[in-house]
This record gives structure tokens, C-alpha cells and sequence, in this order.
């Protein structure tokens, strides 16, 4: 008998996972793919370090979750900058002054302030309201229109307006995509983070926990399930809604395709948002003559596919409350990770979220 079966070998389940470890308890994992780490799974090929369920870039404002994870596997130093190309003309992004400069060859934050505010509108609900309330009716039509309508399968007038502020807006010409203190990607990738944070468990993989509940349940005291929280109560209440992602890699006989990590296409006629360069993200050169991209194709979630992006919609965020207070009477269960609660979590929250619920669990140390 474990003390515990951890559903699924993400970032969360897995923190989790250690800390009970740690403190002498005994683990189970059951991971319904064929690997751990979750949508954080990296492997290497022909020396490159491959993200391969897209770009994920660790960076927190917190010492704590920074010192942590570096504890496990030292982190290289890597600082986030995104170029958007919309029609072949590349701009900056976040929002900032190279951004300003490049639409309309102003280089003062007081000009841009003012053609901003010149094409901005009365603020309101939906994401277009509020971006272009925000940036103007320019950086809307060319940065944010096309790639949301991609992104999410809707126009920006029928989504919230949360989606959009989690970008930055700069009247700098800072050109970071995040102002965390801290920031940088696991030496080796993350795939050798999970593995650090996996010792002393047991893993069985390719485990499908929802077909095999009864079964699995009985081999341990308690449950820590991350999995999807609507599946968890056989959708009881109806489905929760998600965005899928489609992947399309391909190896190059050349040393670099797009001289950056990551570039989005925010033109709604370009049929993926955005293109990958894996090698990017390495500190340095491997030394091959080969590069290695990845297109990210936006795609509605259909049954047996991956859920990458909650639809928070007034809906959608009325139907998770109704499980997640559902989930609140279940015994020896905890829910945790991005599918548990409905959330679309960066990384470093999902580890801070994992450490508070050890703690709740165990005590603070």
C-alpha cells in the first residue's frame, strides 16, 4: 500500500511527489502518456534540446520557487524576446518602445502615448474592448487581432478581457517578454527536472487513471489527481471548455531558420501563430549544421486530444466553481495542477501551488 498515488507526472504532481517523498511517504505515479513532465516534456535530438509541446520558459519573481528548482538542476540563463510578424514586417513584442518605433517611427514615449490614445476606445468586457482601451486601434488590427482569432476559434469581441492582460505594455524599449527577477530553462531541459523530482517514486506510464479508478485508488491511502477536473466527476455538470494545439516539427539541413526562439504570427491568414527554433533556447551553439522548428497550430479540443488552454468564459468559470466546490467534499483527494483546477498556471505558480499544498498537507518545515 502507498501512501499516495499521484495522478499524472507534471510539473505539479511531480513537486508534490518529491516533497512527500522527502518526508518518508512512498509514491506511485500513474501518467497517462508515454513520458513524464507533462506539456514540459523535452527530449534531445542531434544534440538540441526539443520543447516538445511548445515554448515553455521558466521565470518567477519568487526566491523561493527560483532557489528550489535549482536545487534540483541548474538553470542556464535565458532572457525571453519575441518577434511578431504580421504580413512579412517583423515588430517587438511585448508591446514596447521598438514596438512603437517599428508601426509608426516615433522614438519618444509621450508620441506614442498620444497616438494611443488618439485610437484607443471606452474600456469594457471583451478582449477587444479592452486592447484596444489599452494600445490603440493599430497595435489591435496588426498584434493581437488576427493571432487571438487563431489562438482562441472566436472573434476578440466575444472573449474576456482577462486573456490579454497577462501581456505587458512598455513605453520603454525594453524588449523582455517577462520582468521576473529570475528566468532561465533547466540544464539538460525539463525533462531531467521531473526525473530529479521523480526519485524515490514509483512511475507507471502510459496509465490511464479515469479507466482504471477503482483499481489504482486502492493502492494508496490518498490521491493527488491532475487530471482534467470535469472528467474527475464523469462531467457531471457538463464539459469544461479547452483549446487544443497541433504540432508540425521538422529538421533543417541548415545552422538557423529565424535568428530567434519563438516568433508569433499574428496575421490571420498565416494558419499557425507561431513558429519554434528549439535551439534558441540553449546557451549555446550545438554545433550541428541542422536546426530543428516547430509550427503551433491552434485547434478546437475534440475527444482524445491534448487540453492546452482554458476557455474562461462566464460559462465555463460558472461550470469549474460548480466542481471545484464539489471537489472541496471529496475525501483523501487533492486537486491540483493546470486540468485540476481549471487554470492556465505558468510554471512557476504551479510549483508554488505544489509546495502549499505539501505544506497544508504536511506541515511547514
Amino acid at each position: 500500500m502507498y501512501d499516495y498515488l499521484i495522478v499524472g507526472a507534471g510539473l505539479f504532481g511531480s513537486v508534490f511527489a518529491h516533497e512527500a517523498t522527502r518526508r518518508g511517504k512512498s509514491c506511485l505515479v500513474a501518467e497517462k502518456r508515454g513520458h513524464t513532465g507533462g506539456n514540459a516534456y523535452t527530449k534531445e535530438q542531434d544534440g538540441i534540446i526539443v520543447h516538445e509541446y511548445g515554448a515553455h520558459i521558466f521565470h518567477t519573481a519568487s526566491r523561493r520557487v527560483w532557489d528550489y528548482v535549482n536545487s534540483l538542476v541548474p538553470f542556464d540563463k535565458y532572457t525571453h524576446r519575441i518577434k511578431a510578424d504580421y504580413m512579412g514586417k517583423r515588430y517587438s513584442l511585448p508591446f514596447n518602445m521598438n514596438t512603437f518605433r517599428e508601426l509608426w517611427g516615433v522614438s519618444m514615449p509621450e508620441e506614442a502615448r498620444k497616438i494611443i490614445a488618439s485610437q484607443s476606445c471606452e474600456d469594457g468586457e471583451s478582449l477587444e474592448k479592452h486592447a484596444i482601451s489599452i494600445v490603440g486601434r493599430d497595435v489591435y488590427e496588426y498584434l493581437i487581432k488576427g493571432y487571438t482569432e487563431k489562438q482562441w476559434g472566436r472573434s476578440p469581441s466575444e472573449l474576456p478581457a482577462g486573456i490579454i492582460k497577462r501581456i505587458p505594455l512598455r513605453f520603454t524599449f525594453d524588449d523582455r517578454y517577462f520582468s521576473d527577477e529570475f528566468e532561465g530553462i533547466p540544464q539538460g531541459g525539463y525533462t531531467r527536472l521531473i526525473e530529479k523530482l521523480l526519485e524515490g517514486c514509483d512511475v507507471r506510464l502510459d496509465t490511464d487513471y479515469l479507466k482504471n479508478r477503482e483499481a489504482l485508488s486502492r493502492l494508496a491511502e490518498k490521491t493527488v489527481y491532475t487530471g482534467a477536473l470535469d472528467e474527475y466527476f464523469c462531467s457531471e455538470y457538463g464539459a469544461l471548455s479547452w483549446r487544443s494545439l497541433r504540432f508540425e516539427k521538422e529538421e533543417m539541413p541548415i545552422d538557423d531558420f529565424q535568428g530567434a526562439a519563438v516568433i508569433n504570427y499574428t496575421d490571420a491568414e498565416t494558419p499557425f501563430t507561431r513558429i519554434i527554433e528549439h535551439k534558441h533556447f540553449m546557451p549555446r551553439d550545438p554545433g550541428s549544421a541542422k536546426t530543428i522548428i516547430t509550427r503551433e497550430y491552434p485547434a478546437p479540443y475534440t475527444a482524445g486530444a491534448e487540453k492546452f488552454y482554458p476557455i474562461a468564459d462566464k460559462k465555463s468559470a460558472a461550470l469549474a466553481e460548480k466542481y471545484a466546490e464539489k471537489a472541496k467534499l471529496e475525501k483523501n483527494v487533492i486537486f491540483g495542477g493546470r486540468l485540476g483546477t481549471f487554470s492556465y498556471l505558468d510554471m512557476d505558480k504551479v510549483v508554488l501551488a505544489a509546495l502549499s499544498a505539501a505544506e497544508a498537507e504536511f506541515g511547514r518545515e
